[in-house]
């Protein structure tokens, strides 16, 4: 029997240099986010750049669905809390508008900037603007950095207004980092900023779950392993924390390759978010 452990901890939670073929995954992210943008604003269906704060990087865009929205997904970018923004995703919007929703798809600001905790702050920011402006549920879907960002809100305590946390039936965190204390021993750290105490503040699976939370943990099966377990984690604590969680590896999705299907009505990220709406029966309520 051998023991593991962690030696090259920038390698651990390296995504990009463990990605053959990565290269390719921005310029056809932005070609189709620029594509579904044009197409809703020509639609009638875009409110782009909706401030919800006084930094040109606190907005967000609104995708909406014919007709009455049947609810409200905001949909947060990854990018390791230091690059990306919403329109390098809002293509990711058709999969739950086609179903209905109104999509929300926030811009925050970025690390080195602000701390953690400020985009954090954002986030809850944003998701309270936009919730003003949809009724109904709401559903949360992130990615990466915006998986923790997503979970970080049904957090208890947490950053969101108690009557808007409320709303929240459904947390979809993909590829998500929920204990962030090992950040601090990676390069990254140098714009992430973390300090023991911060990393543990900011960090989910060291944190309650609000009552009758509700969390999908996503990701992919030829993701770097500290992904997958982070996945495992949240999933665990959680559930042992009166939250319903369910964990889902899918198989030979990469770190990238893996939110593609929000994307698509009929997608599997598609119908994993909304097959979160109701409780299951029995749940918390």
């Amino acid at each position: 029997m051998s023991f593991n452990r962690i030696e090259d901890w920038d390698a651990a939670y390296e995504n990009r240099a463990f990605t053959p073929g990565f290269e390719t995954y921005p310029p056809k992210w932005q070609a189709a986010a620029a594509a579904h943008r044009e197409a809703a604003h020509a639609a009638g269906r875009a409110r782009l750049a909706e401030p919800y704060g006084p930094d040109p990087r606190q907005a967000y865009d609104l995708f909406l669905p014919a007709g009455t929205p049947a609810g409200l997904v905001v949909i947060v970018h990854g990018g390791y809390w230091r690059s990306l923004g919403r329109e390098d995703f809002s293509h990711l919007a058709a999969g739950p508008a086609a179903h209905g929703y109104a999509v929300a798809m926030p811009s925050y600001r970025l690390a080195p900037a602000v701390s953690v905790a400020e985009i954090t702050s954002d986030v809850a920011t944003v998701i309270t603007a936009a919730a003003r402006s949809v009724a109904g549920p709401i559903l949360l879907a992130g990615h990466s950095a915006g998986g923790h960002l997503v979970t970080r809100m049904l957090c208890a305590p947490g950053p969101l207004p108690g009557a808007v946390a409320g709303r929240i039936v459904h947390v979809l965190s993909v590829s998500g980092l929920h204990d962030l204390r090992p950040l601090v021993e990676t390069d990254k750290n140098a714009d992430l900023r973390l300090d023991p105490a911060s990393a543990a503040a900011e960090s989910p699976a060291l944190a309650r779950p609000r009552p009758a939370t509700r969390l999908t943990a996503w990701v992919g099966g030829a993701e770097r392993p500290e992904f997958i377990r982070q996945s495992e984690l949240i999933a665990n604590m959680w559930l042992g924390l009166g939250a319903e969680t369910r964990l889902v590896i899918e198989p030979e999705r990469n770190h990238f390759s893996v939110i593609e299907s929000l994307a698509e009505p009929e997608g599997a990220l598609t119908a994993a978010l909304l097959a979160g709406r109701a409780p299951a029966e029995g749940a918390l309520q």
